[in-house]
């Protein structure tokens, strides 16, 4: 996502950094198109790649940039010196390099000084070490726009992402319903990339047609790692024992351990559902059609109702994630909820501190949340059999 910086000391310097690649090329095309000169043709855009192998070609790069900013526009027009795809300001061997340094440090005088009268100078890069001397410079005379992606690790992300997956979808004029429209942002991750890939085949397969459901998410949109522990907080908040059974499966097939299972995906979703329960019959809230909806119902609670609530690091409450709980809250009575957490808790002592069978524990776990003995007339037993890899 973009973030503003300083305000520039000149309209003659621009950068468009961070770690989304995709966002970042975007934006730096458009710019240099914007603030080419049309009148000067092919001469009003000088275009110097940045994305060097070694430290050569990356010292090389930089002196090819100087000397287009130091030589005048053609028929006392004007140009834009582009350099693009800059991969050696990260924090990395070649950016290190000392001739690499030296030939930052002498561009970076050029940008303190100035430039000429109608020339502009344009950088884009994906990887920008913030403690260098040439991001400071470049930070504090530039007109710098910095995109980056998503941290889907961090309290609130999701907000975030959604913003960004409905103003990408906006440009297509496709229209999520509302278990849609989660499901793909869970299962996208924030990824800008991601994102404009699977639109653009989820468009494609609509036709004319512009409306997406949960079944065309399903059926489009792979399920990476993420998208299966997040599926499994869905298959839990939904009460749909069959599909979080299954999920379970697939995630300790894929290698992941029974412990980070339980408490990336079966413990939070538990969690979200209890304080959304609580808050919904202590305040008697209504149900929410979808999570901004909870959100904003949340925000016009008094302080001491939510201070409880888990937090984002700038100190918003993190609602996202008990909007999505909230919807299906109605499934559940609080007092299964209070005994989901007890069984939670024992379920993590069992897997740490016995040689039960993992896979058998979480399974037990999850009949146990969801209240229900069989499966399709299958009993537990068998969906787990005794056989199975104790070491998962």
């Amino acid at each position: 996502m973009p973030k503003a910086k300083t305000k520039p000391a000149t309209a003659q310097i621009h950068a468009v950094v961070g770690s989304d690649e995709l966002e970042v090329k975007r934006v730096a095309a458009e710019l240099a198109k914007q603030l080419a000169p049309p009148a000067a043709g092919d001469f009003g855009l000088e275009t110097v790649d940045g994305a060097a192998d070694n430290s050569e070609q990356a010292a090389a790069r930089i002196r090819s940039t100087i000397e287009a900013l130091q030589t005048l526009p053609f028929f006392g027009g004007a140009k834009v010196v582009w350099l693009k795809n800059v991969n050696f300001l990260g924090d990395n061997q070649l950016a290190r390099a000392a001739a690499v340094q030296s030939g930052l440090e002498e561009l970076a005088a050029i940008i303190e000084e100035g430039f000429a009268e109608g020339i502009t100078f344009l950088l884009s890069a994906t990887e920008v070490d913030k403690r260098r001397s040439f991001y400071k410079t470049l930070s504090k005379r530039a007109e710098l726009q910095r995109f980056d992606k998503l941290d889907a690790t961090r309290a609130g992300w999701e907000e975030e992402a959604g913003e960004l997956v409905q103003r990408l979808a906006r440009k297509r004029k496709l229209r999520f319903d509302n278990g849609a429209f989660e499901l793909f942002v869970l299962l996208t991750g924030g990824d800008t990339r991601q994102i404009e890939n699977e639109l653009e085949k989820i468009d494609i397969y609509l036709g004319s047609k512009r409306e997406i459901d949960v079944d065309l998410v399903r059926q489009l949109v792979p399920l990476s790692r993420a998208g299966v522990i997040f599926e499994l907080g869905n298959a839990l908040a939904e009460r749909d024992l069959e599909r979080a059974l299954r999920l379970v499966r697939r995630l300790l097939d894929q290698g992941e351990s029974a412990i980070g299972i339980l408490l990336v995906a079966i413990i939070p979703t538990v969690r979200n559902l209890l304080l959304a329960k609580d808050l919904m019959e202590r305040h008697r809230l209504p149900r929410p059609h979808a999570p901004f909806q909870f959100i904003s119902v949340i925000n016009r609670l008094p302080a001491t109702a939510t201070e409880h609530l888990p937090r984002k690091k700038d100190g918003s409450i993190n609602a996202y994630a008990l909007g999505i709980a909230a919807q299906n809250a109605h499934r559940f009575e609080s007092a299964q909820l209070v005994a989901g957490m007890q069984a939670c808790l024992e379920a993590n002592l069992k897997l740490v501190t016995t040689q039960l069978e993992h896979e058998l524990v979480l399974t037990e776990l999850v009949v146990k949340l969801l209240g229900a003995a069989n499966v399709g007339g299958t009993s537990v037993s068998r969906q787990c059999p005794s056989g199975s890899d104790s070491r998962r």
